[in-house]
């Protein structure tokens, strides 16, 4: 009975490799470069209909909130070597 099972697991586990195995690369552009559009779709997404076209200010966002972020922590750093105490609430720091 246990040959049985694990020739069961064998046969089944051979036959989940086996697609894996069956690719040949016969599809890559270069060694590593097998990235094909599917099909319907264009070769480059830019300039197509599928471009997501994203605006400027939305991509900018991001960067205006980390440079906020890094003047907070400035602050709460300097606050720190001045009284010894970190505090995280930007508004309780006085400005002196």
């Amino acid at each position: 009975m246990r040959r049985l099972i694990t020739a069961a697991v064998l046969v089944a586990g051979a036959g989940l490799a086996g697609p894996a195995l069956a690719y040949d690369g016969t599809k890559c552009k270069a060694a590593g470069n097998c990235w094909e559009p599917k099909p319907g779709f264009p070769e480059k997404v830019a300039g197509s209909k599928y471009d997501p076209k994203h605006d400027p200010k939305e991509l900018n966002k991001q960067s205006e909130s980390i440079k906020g972020m890094e003047e907070r922590n400035k602050k709460r750093i300097e606050a720190a070597k001045k009284t010894g105490k970190f505090e995280y609430d930007v508004s309780k720091i006085s400005s002196n």
